[in-house]
């Protein structure tokens, strides 16, 4: 333990012994006899944010991260002033802080310790920085697991692992190379089955070192900026997630469409060639919702702008598009040309809008259009002009979402492949350097592309992708994992990437399926289509130069392939709409990695491969070339195969055949899985029926729910949407499905259609809310074991013959 006044080890400088101490409601402030301030407040009994001061002074608080719409309060909040520490106590946690060198060590109410500093805060006077560099390091004892930090191409585990927060571009990245394009300060750390979180709110430069460099040490530090963390504890990791999403922030609800298989490549141009491909996946009835535009249907790549040699008339064009199903998707980056006759630019230059350089010139760098100038997305004047730009694109022509690109920020033929440190920045009224405005000038870009389609497409809801990003992102935007490769290396890479993002606060991810750089064989197309389909965002994008990534490039087998997983992909889309209404709602991850879904049990703690789709669907993906099955790991309780519906005892590995047209996927016992009609696109047909997939369990009960609403627009918030709540009960002879209904929506489907697998009985009679109904009236098809009951039913009661 420390306990000089100011000790110094290679230049660090330790906080001395406290000297005064005081509470004002939920701030509870520690000053040492050095001017180290520790400014501990309680948001909620589990969620603690932690502060420290050098020279006896705070920076301004502020965050673009944090949300406004957390929860916040607490039950209980007791200070102790004991002989040689503090203890604060809350209804969760009890922090204790060492009155010799404020250390913090944070336990359960029973006393286990959950985590606690090693040298804890301190602090290097940095002369290259002009200020400090701000140091934490945490105990790490033998056997915790850290996982989280966003879209890292690495192990799920990363204990070992030693990671940089920067965002930056990295066209065709491999295997643990770091950084990429977003910065997700935020991990996760368990141990002896207890869960914690750590989210160090600092966009400056950050690095994490989980015992890579000291062997039981885990350590974070950045470049600048305050040492100001959050500390979340579950202790089940899943609670940590949520508690992370509701402080940082939950999206809203996408429309139901930006759940659907899109198709994007660099470039589709001219307009002949956009509807030669959209034609084609009709033809095909492969289906899809939307198409998207790269940079080439701009006029020299200048934003806001169309090529009229490519598309003569867009607004036409993207009208008949939708005609046929399809969403119009636009590119738009931040580097605006530097050209007097633009009017963007002129815009931008009357008022001011460009980022500078320190001495005074605005930051000049090269981009698709050459060279240009870049808006200063961290000023809120800027933001909203930025926003009515869009009036033209979504108002006029109908384009339906936007796709934001290049926005670390990138800049080309500059070694650090972008901004200088010196570029100047607003950020809302806190006037910093590119070092501090780095790594959220790409989320503040997409809040202000989300803000202009927000308003433009209003009443319907927005859809905005972005590739970098920094935590808090996910109120406004989808992601993609930027500039893979096609290989199978980076299948593996894009199975990890989505379950990372989604521990990471940011479920609305995917992967360019096939591989953005190179071009895939068909297998690997497959393989990873049959990936992608589970992954919240659904996109095939590829950069063109080597062939064409459409699926029928790859022959008839690829496209039986791709259409069976894009169609099962839409009969799931209401249970996967359920899934991102329990993200929006509660912040729970869409994807769970299995030591996510099961903590408890130590084999999952360093599964990469499979994943729980929701909360009731297990993935398990081929990940090989050649491959005519794999090795698997099933989680603990029972689950069915989805294709031969063979029960299958989890808890253990096993071998699944899997050809080139399988996925090995696996459904959780008692699970209710809700499906719709195949269709090319979302709103194709009338909903006549909703399936009810019904997988028999023996005892205790489980619950599943479905989600519906408009599909689109806000009326879902005035309490127009559908939740239905199916509880199952099995028995020997006899099962019961009860369901609660909440909501005002009225769906326009009047019946489900139930089919039960696993049952171990044959149907004898049904009682439908305590009526016996006859099977011929419920249309009971033995062969298939299903039968046709009224969707709003109370209580199902199925008895053996």
């Amino acid at each position: 333990m420390i306990t000089n006044t100011e000790l110094e080890i290679k230049g660090n400088l330790f906080p001395g012994k406290i000297i005064s101490f005081s509470q004002i409601v939920d701030k509870i402030n520690f000053t040492t006899e050095n001017g180290v301030i520790l400014q501990v407040t309680i948001i909620r009994g589990s969620v603690v944010r932690f502060r420290y001061a050098t020279d006896n002074n705070f920076e301004k608080d502020f965050s673009y991260a944090i949300s406004d719409k957390g929860a916040r309060g607490y039950s209980e909040l007791e200070v102790k002033d004991l002989e040689d520490q503090y203890e604060i106590i809350t209804k969760k946690i009890i922090i204790s802080i060492a009155k010799a060198n404020i250390s913090v060590k944070i336990s359960d109410r029973e006393g286990n310790v959950i985590c606690k500093d090693d040298w804890g805060f301190h602090w290097e006077q940095s002369y290259e920085y002009g200020g400090n560099i701000v140091k934490m390091s945490k105990s790490a004892p033998q056997g915790e697991c850290y996982y989280g930090l966003g879209d890292k191409p690495m192990h799920l585990n990363l204990k070992g692992k030693r990671i940089e927060n920067w965002a930056t571009d990295q066209y065709a990245f491999g295997k643990d190379q770091d950084p990429l394009y977003k910065s997700v300060p935020f991990y996760i750390g368990m141990y002896e089955e207890r869960a914690y979180g750590i989210f160090f709110d600092n966009s400056f430069k950050t690095f994490f070192d989980f015992c890579n460099e000291r062997r039981n040490v885990t350590s974070f530090w950045a470049h600048g900026g305050e040492m100001n963390y959050y500390f979340f504890y579950g202790p089940n990791m899943q609670d940590v997630v949520t508690r992370y999403t509701d402080l940082t922030g939950k999206p809203e609800l996408p429309p139901l469409w930006a759940l659907g298989y899109h198709q994007c490549k660099w470039s589709y141009y001219p307009e002949s060639k956009v509807k030669e491909v959209t034609t084609k996946f009709r033809d095909l009835r492969i289906p899809c919702d939307a198409i998207y535009l790269d940079i080439d249907y701009m006029d020299g790549f200048r934003c806001f702008t169309w090529n009229k040699e490519y598309f003569p008339d867009p607004k036409r064009m993207v009208e008949e598009l939708a005609e046929d199903g399809y969403k119009t998707i636009v590119i738009i980056d931040p580097g605006i040309k530097i050209d007097d006759e633009y009017s963007v630019y002129q815009e931008a230059m009357e008022n001011d809008y460009f980022c500078k350089r320190a001495d005074g010139p605005y930051m000049r760098g090269k981009v698709w259009p050459g060279e240009c100038f870049f808006p200063d997305f961290t000023n809120p004047e800027v933001r909203e002009w930025w926003a009515g730009l869009f009036k033209e694109l979504i108002d006029e022509i109908g384009v339906k979402g936007v796709w934001n690109d290049m926005n670390e920020p990138a800049v080309m033929e500059v070694p650090g492949k972008t901004f200088p440190d010196d570029v100047r920045h607003n950020y809302d009224g806190n006037p910093c350097s590119h070092r501090k405005a780095h790594n959220i000038y790409g989320t503040q870009m997409a809040r202000a592309t989300y803000e202009g389609i927000k308003r433009f497409a209003y009443p319907k809801r927005p859809f905005v992708i972005t590739r970098s990003a920094y935590s808090g992102a996910q109120r406004y935007t989808s992601s993609w994992t930027g500039d893979n490769v096609a290989t199978w290396e980076h299948l593996w890479i894009a199975n990890i990437q989505a379950q990372r993002m989604s521990m990471s606060g940011m479920s609305f991810t995917g992967s360019d399926i096939g591989g953005f750089a190179e071009h895939p064989t068909g297998e690997l197309y497959a393989r990873w289509i049959q990936l992608g389909v589970f992954h919240p965002f659904c996109r095939t994008h590829s950069s063109g130069d080597h062939g064409n990534q459409e699926p029928w490039t790859f022959g008839e087998e690829v496209i039986d392939v791709t259409r069976k997983y894009v169609e099962l992909r839409y009969q799931l889309l209401p249970y996967l709409y359920t899934m991102f209404w329990e993200y929006a709602e509660e912040g729970i991850p869409m994807l769970k990695s299995l030591v996510l879904y099961d903590q408890l049990d130590p084999q999952t703690h360093y599964r990469t491969d499979e994943f729980v789709f929701g909360n009731q669907i297990l993935v398990c993906p081929v990940q090989e070339p050649n491959a005519k099955g794999r090795r698997l790991y099933i989680p603990r309780g029972n689950w069915y195969n989805y294709w031969t519906r063979e029960y299958a005892k989890g808890g253990m590995e096993q071998w699944v055949d899997a050809d080139l047209d399988t996925i090995p996927i696996f459904i959780k016992e008692g699970a209710i899985i809700p499906k719709y009609p195949i269709q090319q696109y979302v709103g194709e047909k009338k909903i006549e029926e909703l399936k009810l997939e019904v997988y028999y369990k023996l005892g205790n009960k489980e619950v599943s729910k479905v989600y519906e609403d408009a599909q689109d627009g806000y009326d879902y918030a005035k309490g127009r949407f559908s939740l239905r709540s199916f509880a199952f009960t099995g028995k020997e002879n006899e099962i019961i499905i009860q369901q609660h209904k909440n909501g005002t929506y009225i769906t326009e489907y009047e019946r489900m259609k139930i089919e039960f697998i696993g049952l171990p009985f044959a149907v004898g009679e049904i009682e439908i809310d305590n009526v016996v109904v006859s099977l011929n009236d419920l249309k009971y098809d033995e062969k298939n074991n299903t039968v046709v009951v009224p969707k709003d039913f109370t209580e199902l009661h199925i008895v053996a013959k």
